[in-house]
């Protein structure tokens, strides 16, 4: 789960993290009371989206302007709210669609002696988080991971004790920094790191990580997602979401209890098991089909659920055909066989469907659609399965 800048900030002060003063704005007036408020003569005004990139990003109905805005005078913080709020924010990460924004962030001015970039991930093939920093502050990581790795340091940490003091001054030596500054950034880093593990977070990314000038370390942008699978265990946390920046078609499926990402191929597939859903987008690449989605359906789908399923999928117009993938365990192939019957009489299949069964009452289920008026294109394996599919779509 992903949540806005402006609420990873609020996070960050609750927990002693230092955060420049910031004023949400809704309206355009909203802002411009902000930068009065914030009492500066230099603001910044921010896009609230969940995409990176904002700094270079451009408002599509107003190319000039970026997601990110100098302001000084309260005109020109109403100027710029006013051409982000309700228009469109396009950014590396958010396609030529754009994200609508809703509210933008107003920012108090910093003195900035130097940026640096710090961001805190889980290492799986170490099992245990990972704090990056580098000296490559503003700039994009990955980047800077493909042209200068070697200016990105770590320091890896048991989730149980935290980052050590010692960690902390091992970075500050290669980062280049001295004096009073490292006691800052021992107290920043360290909160840091508790946080990260206290919150059951996935990512937190500081992009730039700011020293003023009088040494003090600032987070100047905040970026932090958290392990869906633990949202239960912080209910306050849950309530950050904003489903208005998430694809609607995942909403729709997770409403539904079903797994799913959009992706931008033509070729949909309904599959039973997260394993076999990559294996099967992975097999459609290999025969130089593109997948349109991941859908994994579990071992517990009804036949709602999989009428569900194909609306979601066939709501995409990009979808050429429909490949349905299914290994018969706790969910019998009796079960989907119905189910597709179902769905072809509630939703209809406009696009070619190609089906794979294996397992648990296979030959019931397919005896099930052969006898059914379902147009549909069996498949003996999934190697079969995956060439059809993808001469079907041409």
């Amino acid at each position: 789960m992903k949540i806005h800048e402006f609420q990873a900030k609020k996070l960050f002060a609750d927990a002693g993290i230092a955060v420049l003063e910031n004023v949400v704005a809704t309206s355009a007036d909203e802002a411009s009371t902000a930068y009065d408020q914030l009492g500066g003569e230099l603001a910044v005004v921010k896009a609230q989206v969940h995409a990176g990139g904002r700094g270079k990003g451009t408002i599509i109905e107003c190319p000039e302007q970026h997601g990110v805005q100098i302001v000084r005078s309260a005109d020109e913080a109403r100027v710029a709210a006013a051409n982000m709020l309700g228009n469109r924010l396009q950014t590396i990460q958010t396609g030529a669609e754009g994200s609508v924004v809703n509210q933008v962030l107003v920012e108090a001015g910093c003195d900035i002696a130097r940026e640096l970039y710090l961001g805190i991930v889980l290492d799986r093939g170490n099992k245990m988080p990972v704090l990056m920093c580098s000296t490559e502050g503003g700039v994009e990581i990955e980047k800077v991971a493909e042209e200068t790795p070697e200016l990105i340091h770590k320091e890896h940490f048991d989730p149980h004790f935290g980052l050590q003091a010692y960690q902390v001054r091992q970075l500050c030596k290669k980062l280049g920094i001295e004096g009073s500054t490292v006691r800052s950034a021992v107290k920043f880093m360290t909160s840091l790191c508790a946080l990260y593990v206290k919150l059951d977070c996935s990512l937190m990314e500081i992009n730039p990580l700011v020293i003023t000038g009088d040494g003090d370390l600032v987070a100047l942008d905040a970026k932090v997602n958290f392990d869906s699978n633990a949202i239960y265990r912080h209910p306050a946390i849950a309530e950050l979401r904003d489903i208005s920046e998430e694809e609607p078609t995942e909403v729709r499926a997770g409403e539904a209890g079903l797994s799913f990402i959009k992706l931008d191929g033509n070729i949909a597939c309904l599959v039973n098991g997260a394993g076999l859903a990559m294996s099967t987008m992975d097999i459609i690449k290999l025969h130089g089909g593109e997948p349109a989605n991941f859908l994994d359906v579990g071992g517990g789908a009804n036949t709602q659920q999989v009428t569900e399923a194909f609306r979601i999928i066939l709501s995409d117009p990009n979808v050429k055909a429909v490949l349905v993938n299914i290994f018969g365990g706790i969910a019998r192939c009796t079960t989907i066989a119905n189910a597709v019957v179902e769905a072809s009489k509630e939703v209809g299949f406009s696009v070619p469907l190609v089906v794979r069964l294996e397992g648990t009452e296979v030959e019931e289920g397919r005896k099930i659609l052969e006898e059914s008026d379902v147009e549909l294109i069996t498949a003996t394996d999934l190697t079969d399965a995956a060439e059809k599919v993808v001469a079907a779509v041409g």
